[in-house]
């Protein structure tokens, strides 16, 4: 269980993202955000299991 302001990342991707919260009634339960290269912010959700804590 991952918590919040932990750095994670999907197993096959780069994008380094930081957990915000979660929804526990949902399969994709895992809130995270990051900003993508034009300064936006991205909020995606995602399972557990697709996601790992970031090296960095």
């Amino acid at each position: 269980m991952f918590k919040k302001g932990q750095k994670v990342q999907q197993e096959f991707g780069n994008q380094v993202m930081e957990v915000i919260g979660f929804e526990p009634e949902l399969i994709e339960n895992v809130i995270t955000q990051w900003e993508d290269d034009e300064g936006t912010i991205v909020t995606g959700k995602f399972m557990e299991s697709q996601l790992s804590l970031a090296d960095n």
